[in-house]
Order: structure tokens, then C-alpha cells, then sequence
């Protein structure tokens, strides 16, 4: 039988998930107003890859007969530039990494190797993730950087 704990992180990650698709919506939702189809698509692709987590996360809890329930919705960040809104998404990522590290963690020190892998892969996608946000905006701070000085 699970823990309580063990519950409570699938419980809050379930809520991080969500969060993060009504964010990479809004976020889609804005970029496309701006003109910018390209980013737009790809905020939408982020938002299936984070309700694809919801869905894993989903199909565990209903393993271990807990009903899942976002319950916490964080609110969505957004801003008046792409920049603005990859350095929300970027924290929003380091939250989920930082949770899913802890996660992990926990779930090895009471031996739970089943919910241990599902949190350490979730991790990696989200670090991966975290990682991809920051590329993209050293390059935008690049090209910014490189008209101001022409």
C-alpha cells in the first residue's frame, strides 16, 4: 500500500501539471494575438507534453485507487514580451523539477521503486524541459542585445 505521502506528491504534481497547461494555453493564446504563429505552436505542443504528464500521473493515482485532483491551480504568469513569458515558463519548469527531484528522492528512501521511476522521468522531461526555455532565451537576449548595439 502507498503512503500518504507518496499521494500528496502525486496530488500536487497533478496540480503542477495542470497548471502548466492552462499556462502554456494562455501563453499560446497570447503569442498567436502577437502574430507569432510559430511560437504559438510551440507553447500549444508544450501544453499536450504537460497534460501527457497529467494523463501519466492521472493513470497512477487510479492504480492505487486515490482519485486525482488538481485542486490547486496556480496562476497563470504572463507578460507584455515572448521574453517575459519564457522566463515564467522557465520558472514554472524549475518548480516541477525541483517537486518531481524531491519526489523521487523520497520515494527511494521508503523503497518505492515503482513511483520512484515515474517521478525520476517526469524530472528529466521537465529538467530537459527547463533546459530548452533557457537556450531559447539566451538566444533572444542575444538578438536583442544585437540590435540595440547596430
Amino acid at each position: 500500500m502507498v503512503g500518504p505521502r507518496v499521494l500528496g506528491y502525486l496530488g500536487r504534481a497533478m496540480s503542477h501539471e495542470m497548471s502548466a497547461v492552462q499556462q502554456y494555453l494562455t501563453h499560446a493564446g497570447l503569442a498567436r494575438l502577437w502574430g507569432l504563429d510559430d511560437v504559438a505552436e510551440h507553447f500549444r505542443r508544450e501544453a499536450a507534453e504537460e497534460q501527457e504528464h497529467a494523463e501519466r500521473l492521472t493513470n497512477r493515482m487510479l492504480q492505487l485507487g486515490a482519485m486525482p485532483n488538481a485542486s490547486q491551480l496556480t496562476p497563470v504568469r504572463a507578460g507584455p514580451s515572448l521574453i517575459e513569458l519564457l522566463e515564467a515558463d522557465r520558472l514554472l519548469e524549475l518548480r516541477a523539477v525541483d517537486l518531481y527531484r524531491e519526489a523521487a528522492q523520497y520515494c527511494a528512501q521508503i523503497n518505492d521503486a515503482e513511483d520512484r521511476a515515474l517521478f525520476h522521468a517526469l524530472h528529466d522531461e521537465e529538467l530537459s524541459h527547463a533546459r530548452e526555455i533557457e537556450a531559447w532565451l539566451d538566444r533572444l537576449r542575444r538578438e536583442y542585445a544585437q540590435a540595440w548595439t547596430r
